[in-house]
């Protein structure tokens, strides 16, 4: 009994405390770092880093970088061909076409990072919340996911384009709230497989209450999987919303998008083919540079799908 006493005393001393969360910070971070190491010295993820950089630089410069307005009209200028003056050619309007997707580039980037960040700010917190929660709330939160995802995403983008209205904000509600309950689980299984642990039972015998314990312990050591996870899902959104836009449901003219390039190309591709290639070359690029970064960061930071193991 006094031996128990003296154990239970020691655990709630802050010295001892402040150790156990340094303890789990600490290897959190160096996790990470190594992590980071890792995939600078794989030759295919430090080559999608580096053309993503590229891509994503080029996309916010685009004030700077394009030489034309993207709206503005030339009408002598139809389906130039490209050329010095013109680099990727000019579409049915005479609008220059490097320029636009340059400025598309800028809607495409700005829609899956916005959506992507608010789907994983949301799907953490109500993952951290089911997996440490009572298992009433666990139920509740599980079943708003599975009604979520029990729509078909074009179709439930659709049908909130039709209500709200097609925009850009439209957009990024319509995938951030489908892609919610896909990070809101990975958060909530990360959460159960540390639940149990011995440094979190001695937190909360110290008196630790949960805010504390999912801010200190279980946050640093979940957000590596949905960090990867986002990085994955980024090509999916820029292709939903190249989609909507194609269909005539995302970003409306005369705002260039990559899809609303590429219906203006099919529309005319017997005249000229190039609009067709430019708006759609970038998309593919894109697209495959951060599937790519993606399945490289899993191959890294899974074990299961380490290829040295």
């Amino acid at each position: 009994m006094a031996e128990d006493r003296t154990l239970g005393s020691t655990l709630r001393r802050p010295a001892l405390r402040r150790l156990l969360g340094r303890g789990a910070e600490g290897g959190a971070r160096s996790g990470n770092a190594s992590a980071l190491v890792r995939v600078l010295h794989d030759p295919v993820g430090t080559t999608c880093i580096l053309v993503a950089l590229v891509i994503i630089a080029a996309c916010a410069m685009a004030p700077w970088l394009a030489p034309y307005d993207p709206t503005q009209i030339y009408a002598g200028e139809r389906f130039e061909a490209p050329s010095w003056e013109f680099w990727l050619g000019t579409d049915h309007l005479g609008r220059d076409m490097f320029s636009r997707v340059l400025y598309g580039g800028q809607i495409a980037l700005q829609v899956a990072f916005a959506s992507i960040a608010t789907a994983l700010t949301l799907g953490l917190a109500l993952g951290l919340i089911a997996g440490f929660g009572p298992k009433w709330l666990d139920a509740a939160i599980l079943l708003l996911f599975d009604t979520v995802r029990s729509f078909p995403v074009v179709i439930f983008g659709l049908a909130v384009l039709t209500v709200l209205g097609a925009s850009l904000y439209t957009v990024i509600f319509v995938v951030a709230v489908t892609s919610v309950p896909t990070f809101g689980r990975v958060a909530r299984t990360q959460t159960l497989s540390l639940k149990n642990n011995e440094f979190i039972l001695a937190e909360r015998s110290m008196g630790a209450g949960m805010g504390r314990i999912l801010r200190v312990h279980v946050l640093p050591n979940a957000i590596g999987p949905l960090l990867i996870l986002a990085s994955m899902d980024i090509p999916i959104v820029i292709t939903i919303e190249a989609g909507l836009s194609f269909l005539g449901m995302g970003v409306q003219p005369p705002t260039p998008s990559w899809g609303n390039i590429l219906n203006d190309g099919f529309s005319y591709i017997r005249q000229a083919p190039w609009p067709v290639i430019a708006g759609g070359m970038p998309l593919i690029v894109t697209t495959l540079v951060f599937t790519f970064l993606g399945e490289t960061l899993r191959d890294l930071f899974d074990p299961k799908l380490r290829r040295d193991l």
